[in-house]
C-alpha cells in the first residue's frame, strides 16, 4: 500500500515552510506515525532538520537535476514503510527555471508528477484580506497543481485570523490552522543558512516545542486527511555510479555536505561508506579505494585542519594510488592555500594548486551542467552531470591544473571550464546532484 504525501509550499522564502513542516513531522510522530520528509531542489541544510524531526534520511527531490526515472527511483526509495510523507517545498512553490514542462526545478512539478495537494503556507504578518488574493492567484495559476489549503503563519491576533478566513471563504479553500507570531521559536544562521541539525544542541527540545504548537495550532486531522497516495517506479541504478567499492567519505562539522540520496544510490550499488573526521586528525583509512571530500565549512575550521598532521599525510598518500575528489569546501581544501574572513592564509593540501579566498565574499549561486573533461570521481570523460553552486569563496590563484569539466549554466549558458585535476586528485565547487543517463531518458 502506498504512503500518502503532500506539498508544503508557500509564495516565497521565509514563509515558514521549515519551521512548520519541522512541527508536522514532530507532532505526527508524537502520535506514533511512520513520517518521512524530503526536501525539494538542491540544499543540504534543511534536510538535516527534517531527517532529525522524521527520525529519516531525508532525500532531496530535484526535477531539473534528475531525470524523471531518477525521481521516481528516490520517491519509491522513500515510501518504504512510512505512512506519511511531507515533501517541503525549496523558495516559492512555483519557483524554478526556464525550462521544459516537469523539469524547471519547483516544487510545482513534483506536485503535478505525483498528483499530489499542495499545503499552502501564507505568512499573513504586514497583510489581511490581502491573504485571500494570494490563495486565489496560486489556485488559478496552474490548474494541475492543486491547492488542498493553507495555513496562516504570523497571525498578529484572533481578529486578525477572522478576517483573513472570512476573506477565503468564497475560495472554498480550508485553513487548516493559524500560528502566532513567535519570535522565541528560531533557529541560528550562518553565512549558508542555518547552522547544521548536527550543531544544535538543544534540538530536542525545539522540537518538543514544535509539536506543542502544532498540536494547539493545526487541523492535524484534517492536514492527514487532504495527503493522496505517492506511487513511483523503483529502479536499483545509482544517479551517480560509485567512485570505488569503499568510499572514504569525510564527515564532520567542516564536511558536513553530502546528499542521501549519492549515498543510498552508491549503497545500493554494493559500494561500503567509510567515515572519517579530518578535523579529528583522521586519515582516509588504507583499506579504502576512493576518498570524498564534501563541502561544508573548512574555512571556519582552518586552524584545525593546518594541525591535523595524520590527516593531511594520509590524504596525499591515499592520493598517490587512488582517486581523491573535492567538492566545495573539500574543493578549497585540496588546493594550495585558503584565506579565512580576516585575510589570513592557511596552507591546505596542496594536492591541487588553486587558492581561494573568503576574505572578499563574492555568492555563487544557482544549477550548473558539468561537461566532464577527463575521467574523474564523477564519471567518464564526455559524460554529463548535473547539481548546483552555492558558496561565497572565490578563487584568488586559479593554479596550473587543468580543468575538471566545461560548465552551463541552467539555461544552457556557458561558464567556462571548472575544478582542476592532477593525477588521481581532482575537484570543483560544483556540487553534482545527479549523472544524467546517456541514452533513453529525456536530460
Amino acid at each position: 500500500m502506498a504512503a500518502s504525501a503532500l506539498i508544503i509550499g508557500a509564495p516565497r522564502s521565509g514563509a515558514g515552510k521549515t519551521t512548520l513542516t519541522l512541527a508536522l513531522l514532530a507532532a505526527l510522530r508524537r502520535r506514533g506515525l511512520r513520517v518521512r520528509a524530503a526536501k525539494s531542489g538542491p540544499d543540504y541544510i534543511d534536510p538535516g532538520f527534517l531527517a532529525a524531526a522524521s527520525e529519516a534520511p531525508c532525500p532531496n527531490l530535484d526535477s531539473w537535476a534528475m531525470a524523471p526515472s531518477q525521481l521516481d527511483a528516490i520517491a519509491a526509495d522513500l515510501v518504504g514503510d512510512a505512512e506519511l510523507v511531507l515533501i517541503e517545498s525549496a523558495m516559492g512553490l512555483f519557483d524554478g527555471v526556464e525550462a521544459e514542462q516537469g523539469r524547471s526545478g519547483a516544487a510545482a512539478d513534483l506536485a503535478r508528477r505525483y498528483r499530489l495537494p499542495v499545503l499552502l503556507v501564507l505568512d499573513v504578518s504586514g497583510q489581511s484580506q490581502s491573504a485571500a488574493a494570494v490563495a486565489r492567484g496560486f489556485m488559478q495559476h496552474d490548474l494541475a497543481v492543486r491547492i488542498g489549503g493553507v495555513l496562516l503563519n504570523r497571525v498578529g491576533s484572533n481578529r486578525h485570523r477572522d478576517g483573513i478566513v472570512r476573506a477565503l471563504a468564497p475560495l472554498s479553500l480550508p485553513v487548516h490552522g493559524s500560528v502566532p507570531r513567535d519570535a522565541s521559536i528560531a533557529f541560528p544562521e550562518r553565512h549558508l543558512g542555518l547552522v547544521q541539525a548536527s550543531e544544535q544542541d538543544r534540538l530536542s527540545d525545539l522540537l518538543g516545542r514544535l509539536a506543542d504548537l502544532a498540536e494547539q495550532n493545526l487541523d492535524l486531522d484534517a492536514i492527514l486527511a487532504m495527503a493522496a497516495p505517492l506511487t513511483a517506479k523503483a529502479t536499483t541504478t545509482p544517479v551517480l555510479p560509485p567512485p570505488g567499492q569503499r568510499i572514504a567519505l569525510a564527515n564532520d562539522a567542516a564536511f558536513g555536505f553530502f546528499y542521501p540520496h549519492l549515498l543510498n544510490g552508491w549503497r545500493a550499488a554494493g559500494a561500503e561508506i567509510v567515515p572519517f573526521s579530518p578535523i579529528a586528525d583522521e586519515a582516509p583509512p588504507e583499506d579504502c579505494d576512493a576518498c570524498w571530500l564534501p563541502g561544508g565549512y573548512p574555512e571556519l575550521h582552518c586552524a584545525r585542519l593546518v594541525a591535523a598532521s595524520r590527516f593531511r599525510a594520509g590524504t596525499v598518500r591515499f592520493a598517490d594510488t587512488r582517486p581523491v575528489y573535492g567538492e566545495c569546501g573539500g574543493y578549497m581544501v585540496l588546493g594550495a592555500m585558503l584565506e579565512d574572513a580576516s585575510g589570513q592564509q592557511h596552507p591546505m593540501l596542496g594536492l591541487l594548486s588553486h587558492t581561494t579566498s573568503f576574505a572578499k565574499r563574492q555568492l555563487h549561486l544557482g544549477y550548473r551542467e558539468a561537461t566532464l573533461l577527463a575521467d574523474s570521481a564523477l564519471g567518464h570523460s564526455g559524460s554529463i552531470v548535473r547539481g548546483h553552486e552555492f558558496h561565497y569563496a572565490r578563487t584568488i590563484d586559479p593554479g596550473t591544473d587543468e580543468p575538471l569539466a566545461l560548465l552551463s549554466d541552467a539555461t544552457g549558458k556557458s561558464l567556462g571550464p571548472t575544478g582542476g585535476r592532477c593525477g588521481n586528485v581532482s575537484g570543483s565547487f560544483f556540487h553534482v546532484i545527479a549523472a544524467m543517463p546517456s541514452t533513453g531518458v529525456s536530460r
